[in-house]
C-alpha cells in the first residue's frame, strides 16, 4: 500500500441531525485500516457571502477548504433537505469548486452523499440527487448503498440506495435510530474501501 486514505466529510447541519449522522459515517470510515476520516462543515449563506461570518466556527468541525477537497483520496458531503434540494450553504461552497473542476483534482476520487429531512416523504432521495450532479461534473465516481445492506430493508427512519438519509421530525432532538446509524457506518466504510482500492491503481491513460 503506497499510505492511508484520506476520507472527507463535508456536511451543513442546521439542528444537529445531518451532523451526528456524519459522525457516524467517519465511524465507518475509520473502520477500514488504512483509511483516516477528516470531518468538516461549511458556514451558512449570509449577507457577507464572500467570506464565513466568522473565521471558524463557534463550535464543532472546522470549514471546509479547496486544500481539504484537493488532498483527499474520497469526499462525502451532506446536507439537509430544502425543498426537495441540498442546502444553500452546501450549494454555495461546492460553486466555489470550479478551480478544481477546470485542473481535474477531484476527477477519478469515489464519493458519496448523504442528508435528512424533517418529514417523512420529504424529498431525501432527491436531495443526494442534486448533490450527485456537481460530484459528476467533477468526475468522481459516486458510492451508493446496494441492497445487500440488511439495514436498507430494516430501517423505517432513514436510508436509501443513493447514501445514508435519517428521519427527524420538525421540533425533535437529533437521534438516529440503530438502522440508520448502521448505514451511515456502512457508507463511509464502502467510499474507505473504494478510496484504498484506487489510491494505489496506475495512471489511466489519455
Amino acid at each position: 500500500m503506497s499510505g492511508d486514505a484520506e476520507i472527507l466529510v463535508v456536511y451543513y447541519s442546521r439542528h444537529g441531525a445531518t451532523a451526528e449522522l456524519a459522525r457516524q459515517i467517519c465511524r465507518g470510515v475509520e473502520s477500514v485500516p488504512g483509511a483516516i476520516a477528516t470531518l468538516r462543515t461549511v458556514p451558512p449563506v449570509s449577507a457577507e457571502s464572500e467570506r464565513p461570518t466568522r473565521a471558524v466556527p463557534d463550535e464543532g468541525a472546522p470549514w471546509a477548504t479547496l486544500d481539504d477537497l484537493r488532498r483527499c483520496d474520497g469526499l462525502l458531503i451532506g446536507s439537509p433537505t430544502r425543498f426537495g434540494n441540498m442546502a444553500a450553504a452546501l450549494k454555495y461552497f461546492l460553486d466555489g469548486t470550479s478551480a478544481l473542476w477546470a485542473d481535474g483534482g477531484l476527477a477519478g476520487k469515489p464519493a458519496g452523499v448523504f442528508g435528512g429531512s424533517s418529514s417523512l416523504h420529504g424529498g431525501q432521495e432527491s436531495t443526494l440527487l442534486t448533490m450527485m450532479l456537481p460530484l459528476l461534473h467533477h468526475g468522481m465516481l459516486l458510492v451508493g448503498l446496494p441492497n445487500s445492506e440488511p439495514a436498507l430493508s430494516e430501517t423505517r427512519t432513514g436510508g436509501t440506495p443513493y447514501g445514508a438519509t435519517h428521519l427527524t421530525p420538525y421540533g425533535s432532538l437529533p437521534a438516529l435510530d440503530g438502522a440508520v446509524r448502521a448505514l451511515a457506518q456502512a457508507h463511509g466504510a464502502r467510499v474507505a474501501e473504494a478510496a484504498l482500492a484506487l489510491k494505489d491503481r496506475p495512471p489511466r491513460r489519455r
